[in-house]
């Protein structure tokens, strides 16, 4: 029964939510959300939903963005019952009470995202719809608040248990293989046989997460290369002349591109349970691998040590890792985060900053962000839990004794800055 209901539902859905604009009048978008929100009847919905989602896609940026502002505006929170509902619920805490003051402090947009996601492909839609608010937003108080609404619904929509782990391999469809090559953030992929090195050898590796909403659209994924020793150099990761090693001899899996692939789903975090899940699924595979580590870029590095006026062009390796050790270490936000955005993602998912190499990446990018300097992150996976909350309840790093070595050199010569000194992120 319950594949013949599925099997009603798709044929009913694709006969009442394809058709054409002529089927509808042209009401202004403000009166199709207004119906869509009072709507009671299910197919009537989905069908003003579903075309409420074709109108959006069809806009220019103006339009959109005259779109959002409705939806910030006109689909707010009513201030004044809000207050009057809490008053209600304080001198009378009743389950009456507390669902009209729950009513009062969510605002009708929320709905409104909620029905547009009854109709099949529309999770991607408002994934997409999402970018677009990020890109066209800008500083506009009342459009960020809107981007709250959309985060809130994500974080629910995207949580770890809906997530699919997939492997990608050279057998994997060309559609999504086209997209990794796409989506890719940290080290280009310049061809489809530069993807093939990454892919068929017995020694690379290659995951990504997927929602069930958005079975070809992966969410994030992870590049990994198996290793005897702990790597510091891409380049040499990387090679078009490396020899692949047997899965006998891998002692270290190497995480060294992480990139997510949404722009929609940005401040949903997705890495932390990625890189977990994948060491433990490579451990179970394989009981040889020993060590779990990154090779990660240093983005800020290069910027931070102008901005403190700090000389770096001519100073030779030693010199360059004392100060990337320094800037991991001590370069910080005002709020007591490390002022460079990997070392925040890797640090607070339990992670130890172990080591950093000079001249590990020669490209243009790797030279302007971080002058050629990259650093492994260690995921101990029996200390990654004490790691992050020492990290998240006192912004302890976890660190080698080599890195806080160097950072103590780095400090004898007086190359660092205070933390108050920082300019707010």
């Amino acid at each position: 029964m319950t594949i013949l209901g599925d099997l009603l539902s798709t044929i009913f859905e694709r006969r009442y939510l394809t058709f054409s604009p002529d089927r509808h009048d042209n009401r202004p978008m403000e009166e199709l959300i207004s119906a869509l929100v009072g709507a009671t009847g299910e197919i009537s919905g989905k069908s003003v939903a579903n075309y409420i989602l074709q109108r959006y896609q069809e806009m220019d940026d103006d339009g959109k963005l005259a779109f959002f502002h409705h939806l910030a505006g006109d689909m707010n929170i009513d201030p004044e019952k809000v207050r009057t509902t809490l008053d209600a619920y304080e001198a009378d805490p009743s389950k009456q009470t507390y669902r009209a003051f729950m009513a009062a402090v969510e605002p009708d947009r929320q709905e409104l995202i909620r029905r547009l996601n009854q109709i099949p492909g529309a999770t991607e839609t408002l994934v997409r719809m999402r970018a677009d608010l990020l890109r066209l937003g800008g500083p506009d108080h009342e459009l960020q608040a809107l981007d709250q609404d959309f985060r809130h619904l994500f974080v629910s929509w995207f949580n770890r248990g809906f997530l699919v782990l997939r492997p990608i391999s050279w057998e994997s469809p060309a559609h999504i293989l086209e997209k990794i090559i796409a989506y890719e953030a940290v080290h280009e992929i310049a061809n489809w046989d530069d993807l093939r090195r990454r892919l068929v050898p017995g020694d690379r590796r290659c995951f990504a997460f997927f929602h069930p909403a958005m079975p070809d659209e992966p969410l994030i994924f992870v590049e990994v290369a198996l290793t005897a020793d702990i790597p510091g150099s891409i380049q040499d990761l990387l090679a078009e002349d490396r020899e692949p090693i047997t899965s006998e001899k891998a002692r270290t899996a190497v995480f060294y591109s992480i990139s997510n692939c949404q722009a929609g789903l940005a401040g949903i975090s997705f890495g932390n349970s990625l890189i977990k899940q994948v060491a433990a699924d490579l451990e179970a595979e394989m009981p040889g691998l020993k060590t779990f580590v990154t090779l990660s870029p240093i983005p800020g590095l290069t910027n931070w040590l102008r901005s403190e006026n700090i000389p770096f062009e001519e100073a030779d390796a030693k010199q360059r890792r004392i100060l990337a050790a320094h800037y991991l270490m001590s370069a910080k936000r005002k709020n007591g985060q490390p002022l460079d955005p990997v070392a925040r993602f890797h640090l607070g998912n339990g992670a130890q900053i172990n080591a950093v190499h000079a001249d590990a990446d020669t490209s243009e990018k790797g030279r302007a962000q971080s002058a050629g300097t990259m650093v492994n992150y260690l995921y101990d996976l029996n200390k990654v839990s004490q790691n992050h909350e020492r990290f998240a309840t006192t912004q302890e790093i976890a660190a080698s004794s080599e890195i806080r070595s160097l950072d103590a050199a780095a400090k004898k010569q007086d190359l660092g800055r205070q933390v108050n000194e920082q300019p707010a992120l």
